[in-house]
């Protein structure tokens, strides 16, 4: 009698479901990166980017016959002021980040030299609100009472002004002093005096010695009245004692900008 041979049937894969949630927690996991970075878009982008696309919809309503375009608009005069709207926010917004990049340049520039001539205790920088601030210690500048540069800080006045003209900013020498009353006899009449004389000296150095341009300066005198510690210690006051050197940001207050005689 014949053997039959038995079809060797094949084993069943009982893991073949895990390919397909293999896939599906990574494409889960592709999904929560994109709205992970969604996230992260800049909102003043995004919505100058929103403007933008608006504005090319509202410009094929200008070049329909009949002001009929995309969206049925009748009114093309509206659609060529918000072209001008988002082009001015676009001009606008380049203008920040460029703005933003010099800053940041230049406080890279001046920390670098700090460093490598070891000022660290007599000069500082830092991007603040207002814009890339230079603190300078007012023994490294001045002799006590006084207003007249000395020496050694000729040569940090001459590197930052270097710095300054290719920036579009206003650079504004502010003067700072503690609370203690100036001594008898002093040349200037209070803390509001030598505050003003010792900007007007770090001002007139820019001015004459390195031709900055004179639309970009001003001069500001604070006495005690902004100060960074509290007057209750030596150490403390000499910190008050400064005069600060700001790359602005923003424009300054029409009534303080400068105005080049």
């Amino acid at each position: 009698m014949a053997r039959k041979n038995k079809k060797q049937e094949a084993p069943e894969n009982h893991e073949r479901w895990m390919v397909t949630y293999a896939d599906l927690i990574t494409l889960l996991l592709i999904f929560f990166v994109i709205m992970y970075a969604m996230s992260k878009v800049d909102v003043q982008k995004y919505e100058v980017l929103s403007q933008a696309l608006k504005f090319e919809f509202m410009k094929a309503d200008t070049i329909m016959p009949k002001g009929m375009g995309i969206s049925g608009s009748a009114n093309p005069a509206k659609g060529g002021d918000d072209s001008t709207k988002t082009e001015q926010q676009f001009r606008e917004m380049e203008e920040r980040e460029k703005k933003e990049r010099q800053l940041e340049d230049l406080l890279k520039k001046v920390q670098v030299y700090i460093e490598e001539n070891n000022l660290q205790t007599q000069v500082s920088a830092a991007n603040t609100p207002r814009g890339v601030a230079v603190t300078l210690n007012d023994l490294f500048l001045f002799d006590l009472g006084k207003a007249d540069l000395k020496p050694p800080a000729i040569p940090v006045l001459t590197k930052l002004a270097s710095l300054f003209p290719t920036l579009d900013a206003t650079v504004s020498i502010e003067g700072h002093t503690d609370d203690l009353p100036l001594a008898t006899g002093s040349f200037y009449k209070d803390n509001w005096g030598l505050s003003q004389a010792r900007s007007l000296s770090v001002l007139r150095y820019f001015l004459y010695e390195t031709q900055l341009d004179p639309k970009k300066l001003v001069s500001t005198a604070y006495a005690d009245t902004r100060p960074v510690a509290e007057n209750n210690s030596v150490e403390n006051r000499a910190k008050n004692r400064r005069v600060e050197i700001v790359v602005l940001r923003e424009k300054p207050p029409s009534a303080l900008q400068p105005s080049g005689n």
